[in-house]
């Protein structure tokens, strides 16, 4: 994806539209006494390397268990092959329904298929399932308002905006630097066209510079998710953009994962000293250590999505669909999966950072304070 006023215009009328969108509605319900007691559902999770994907499968895993229902929880370690022997394996097994967090949303529609000639209902969780008529419902955030999110929290590191969304004292020009997520996860587009709606005005009038000129969605993506590669291409900027002495302020970063990487990379360029501060990071997921690194004045931000509510809207869904009746959805306009408009919950993000992570993780209950320590 190019970064380009019609990309930015679309993602915009995007957002205006899911922001007007509170239509409950219906899709296709699974036939009566689908789900007899201890009906088995198959849950597939991406990977257990991010501890957010733990959390998802353990906590959707114990709140079926308590419905009397059967779980079988798988995670592919990111490797598409195995996810797609893991949901035939849950086909083969009689499951009476499918919760899929998809390493590829475009890889597995064979399997979907299969699903739906043994009248399987699938929910597509936090990661759009796409290229399919076969997903009967998502369950996700709102993803554009997570890239407004992340741009807006780093534009308050940078002092470009207040707290309060009036402008800061910054002037600029300031340097900052764009990463994206995965260009196979349909969530990726959704956070970097809500972050570029956000940062394109202070691109255009100079306030904010992009030093290295790479803009583009597919430039800045890093495949998979991987840590190590944004570490890498941080790196390569540092190297190509930035050895002679112009230093970088602000870095946006779309996840937790990529943001340890980043400043791993910037600590290794001489970054985190009283003479050199850390640029101000932003990230996704309020990961464990990420949050460390907030508390101790390194990364700046995450976007916390707290999983328990996700969990909590996606189990609601897979037993109204399961007693052969009709999930619940407050958006039906905005998720597209290239066949079908997909009838989604989403749930709304929150800005975290050094100040609010007492009350949004440890008063809740998500973290305890010796997590943290």
């Amino acid at each position: 994806m190019r970064f380009t006023k019609l990309a930015v215009g679309v993602a915009l009328s995007v957002a205006l539209t899911a922001c007007g969108s509170s239509t409950k509605t219906t899709e296709q319900q699974a036939p009566a006494g689908a789900a007899a007691a201890g009906g088995l559902v198959g849950v597939t999770m991406p990977t257990k390397s991010s501890e957010r994907w733990i959390h998802d499968g353990d906590n959707i895993k114990s709140a079926l268990e308590k419905l009397g229902y059967k779980v079988d929880l798988q995670y592919a370690e990111d490797d598409i092959p195995t996810q797609v022997n893991q949901i035939e394996n849950q086909i083969t097994k009689g499951a009476k329904l499918l919760v899929i967090a998809s390493i590829d949303g475009t890889a597995i529609t064979t399997q979907l298929q299969e699903a739906a000639d043994k009248k399987i209902p699938v929910i597509a969780y936090d990661r759009l399932i796409r290229n399919s008529p076969n997903v009967d419902y998502y369950a996700t955030f709102d993803n554009f308002k997570v890239g407004v999110q992340q741009a807006t929290s780093l534009l308050t590191g940078l002092k470009v905006l207040k707290e309060d969304g009036s402008p800061g004292d910054a002037k600029g020009p300031l340097n900052v630097e764009l990463f994206a997520g995965s260009p196979d996860d349909n969530n990726a587009t959704f956070f970097f066209n809500g972050a570029m709606s956000v940062l394109k005005p202070h691109l255009d009038n100079g306030t904010l510079v992009v030093k290295s000129g790479q803009t583009q969605f597919n430039v800045a993506a890093i495949l998979r998710w991987q840590p190590a590669t944004a570490q890498r291409r941080m790196e390569d900027l540092l190297t190509k953009t930035y050895s002679s002495g112009a230093k970088v302020q602000g870095v946006l970063s779309p996840y937790d994962g990529l943001s340890i990487g980043i400043l791993s990379a910037l600590k290794s360029n001489g970054y985190g000293t009283a003479g050199q501060p850390y640029p101000v990071v932003t990230g996704q997921d309020a990961e464990i250590a990420s949050v460390k690194s907030i508390i101790a004045g390194e990364q700046y931000s995450t976007i916390f999505k707290d999983t328990r509510k996700l969990a909590e809207v996606t189990v609601k869904m897979a037993d109204a669909v399961l007693k052969g009746g009709k999930a619940e959805a407050n958006n039906t306009t905005d998720y597209n999966n290239g066949v079908k408009v997909v009838p989604s919950y989403l749930l709304q993000p929150v800005i975290l950072n050094k100040g609010n992570y007492q009350k949004e993780l440890i008063d809740s209950g998500y973290y305890t304070a010796d997590q943290l320590k």
